[in-house]
């Protein structure tokens, strides 16, 4: 089997980091961003010829592409784009501010975005390639106090299932990963949270931040496991459109899916009703 090169945003910590070791233990290469100078001289200095990290803020759009052509002239191609570096956001709808909004945004979907139109043109001229979402349980379930990062997430979701069908003709992959709680940083004291409290949303998204919180240190998701499955996954000859990582994730996207299950059949008849007489 070749040796692929895989595409790695955010392997500073967490699922990022569990990925790319597990991609360098499989014999493949790894080109990886790190937000600093110092964590790129560092990962390169402790993973010299086994892989190669870039600087990259992903909130700086016009930079992606930069990067990308950077490393498809250094190594001659990618085969493999994991866009897995996100952030969290608690908060109400309404207590979100559009500064919080956009900047959960930049990173969550136009970052991810950007990232995919990079790599395409290059994925379309040698017709192979597979790019990796890391999405959630929530792109699929939405909670209350999560709004703005599920909605991030669900536009991550739709275009990738629209361009899913559109390039599986030209050899190209897309997967979508929806990892339920993971033993990561994601849920620690740095996780963003809206500046505005508004009390009435107390026994909503108050609960919820305060369980996210709870929980931390305490998530049932092995970060190594998942980074196994999704190598696994990409090394797979007919790779899902969607991989759940969890037993979270598989109950609430059940639940989900019950959901709309039962909205549909309740009001299939309503739905009938509209259309033109024939």
């Amino acid at each position: 089997m070749d040796k692929k090169i895989w595409f790695i945003t955010g392997i500073s910590s967490g699922l990022g980091k569990a990925l790319a070791q597990a991609v360098i233990d499989s014999g493949d290469y790894v080109i990886g961003t790190l937000r600093t100078k110092e964590q790129v001289e560092t990962f390169n200095k402790q993973h010299s010829g086994k892989a190669r990290a870039y600087a990259l803020d992903l909130k700086q759009v016009v930079n992606i592409d930069k990067v990308v052509n950077q490393a498809i002239s250094e190594f001659g191609s990618i085969d493999v784009l994991v866009n897995n570096a996100g952030v969290g956001f608690i908060g109400a709808v309404e207590e979100a501010s559009f500064e919080e909004i956009r900047n959960t945004f930049e990173v969550n979907f136009f970052s991810a975005l950007r990232l995919t139109q990079a790599c395409l043109p290059h994925f379309r001229k040698q017709r192979s390639g597979h790019i990796i979402q890391v999405s959630s349980h929530g792109g699929i379930k939405a909670f209350a106090g999560f709004g703005i990062y599920n909605a991030s997430k669900f536009a991550l979701e739709g275009f990738s299932e629209a361009l899913a069908q559109e390039v599986a003709a030209l050899g190209i992959h897309i997967s979508i990963v929806e990892p339920g709680p993971f033993k990561t940083n994601f849920a620690s004291g740095s996780l963003p949270e809206a500046r505005n409290v508004i009390e009435d949303y107390n026994d909503t998204a108050g609960a919820f931040r305060a369980k996210l919180k709870s929980v931390n240190g305490h998530q049932e998701g092995d970060p190594k496991k998942a980074a196994n499955a999704i190598l696994k996954l990409v090394n797979s000859q007919n790779p899902s459109l969607r991989l759940p990582l969890g037993k979270t994730a598989l109950k609430t996207i059940q639940m989900k899916l019950d959901s709309v299950k039962s909205d549909l059949e309740t009001n299939r008849k309503i739905a009938e009703e509209v259309v033109f007489d024939q």
